[in-house]
This record gives structure tokens, C-alpha cells and sequence, in this order.
């Protein structure tokens, strides 16, 4: 188990993403932040849905805007890569309805679940467990989901609409969501937790 993790972290520090302890650091605030901003709770995701809480689309749409710009200047200072994977259009719809009906009957997301772990809540192990099994069950029966995945598009993105205009759409479109992030009125869902702390 203890060469496992090691061989883990080793495998994580050759891929070219930076250093290790700056992963780490990155982590650390990352969970920090979704902690401040309670949105690993599920009453900010059931408020979300309802329309009674913002905190989870003033955080989303700040957090594209901002990082699509970063991004893409580090990408294109070699600080940083991406790999763009196939357009397929089954997958992409069927995985979408299969993760919106996820996220709303556990109330969480790939990254606020782990966090949620951490806290000692049992639900959401249970989910992440599920989502391991499933993940396996698709990497085996691959060859035949690949049915329903739909034609492939090739590797497409955004930028490669506005050729010759990369770096202005860039900007423009990660100023723009930033914008609506900051204009979204700011709507509070209090839970009982919430009520308590005030």
C-alpha cells in the first residue's frame, strides 16, 4: 500500500504538471476555498437547483473565466498542456444526463466529493465507491458502449472557430463570464448548519 502511494506520487511529479509540493499546495487551497464557500454541502447544490442559492454558479462561471484566460496564456507559454479529447455526441449526451441525475440525487461533484469524504460523510464514500465501479465496468465493457458513443468529431475547441482571433476570443470570452459571475445577484440558501454559525 505505502509503495503504491509512492509510486503514485512519483507517477504524478514525471508527467510534466510541476512539482509535486506545488500539485499539493494547489490542492490544499483548492479545498480550503470549497470549505469557505460551504459548497461541498448539499444544501448549496439542492439551493442551486431550486434557484434559491448562487454561491455554486457565481463560483463556477468566476472560476472559467478566470482560468480559461490563465490557461490558455500558460499553454501558450509552455507553462502548461492539455490534451482535447474526440467529439463524440452520444457519449457526451448520455454522459450529461447520467452526471446531472448523479450530482442531484448525491448533491455533490467529482470535486467536492472527495472533500465531503474527508469530513467523515458516508453517503458520498458510498457514491464515490459506485462511481469507481462504474468507471470499471465502462473501461471493460468498452468495446461495446463504443456502439452508443456516436461518430467521432475529431478534436475540436473553441479557439479553432476563430482562427487568427485565438487570443482575443480568449480574453473576451473569460472577461465575459467573469462579468456574469459578478452580476448574478447573490442569493443565500441557509441550512440549520448556516443558521447556527450566524
Amino acid at each position: 500500500m505505502i509503495d503504491a502511494t509512492i509510486k503514485m506520487f512519483e507517477d504524478a511529479g514525471s508527467q510534466g504538471h510541476g512539482s509535486i509540493y506545488l500539485i499539493f499546495f494547489i490542492g490544499l487551497l483548492f479545498g480550503g476555498i470549497i470549505q469557505y464557500t460551504r459548497v461541498d454541502k448539499f444544501e448549496k447544490i439542492a439551493g442551486f437547483a431550486m434557484l434559491e442559492d448562487t454561491t455554486v454558479p457565481k463560483m463556477l462561471f468566476l472560476t472559467v473565466g478566470l482560468a480559461s484566460i490563465g490557461f490558455y496564456f500558460m499553454q501558450e507559454a509552455g507553462l502548461a498542456h492539455y490534451h482535447i479529447k474526440p467529439t463524440m455526441l452520444g457519449g457526451l449526451i448520455i454522459g450529461g444526463i447520467i452526471f446531472g441525475i448523479s450530482m442531484a440525487i448525491l448533491g455533490k461533484c467529482p470535486g467536492t466529493g472527495p472533500i465531503s469524504i474527508a469530513e467523515g460523510r458516508i453517503d458520498v464514500l458510498v457514491g464515490a465507491v459506485g462511481g469507481i465501479l462504474g468507471g470499471a465496468l465502462f473501461t471493460i465493457g468498452y468495446p461495446y458502449f463504443k456502439i452508443i458513443m456516436g461518430p467521432d468529431y475529431g478534436k475540436m475547441s473553441m479557439t479553432s472557430l476563430f482562427e487568427g482571433y485565438e487570443n482575443e476570443f480568449v480574453l473576451a470570452f473569460g472577461i465575459s463570464v467573469t462579468l456574469i459571475s459578478i452580476l448574478i445577484p447573490n442569493l443565500q440558501y441557509l441550512d440549520k448548519e448556516d443558521d447556527e454559525t450566524q
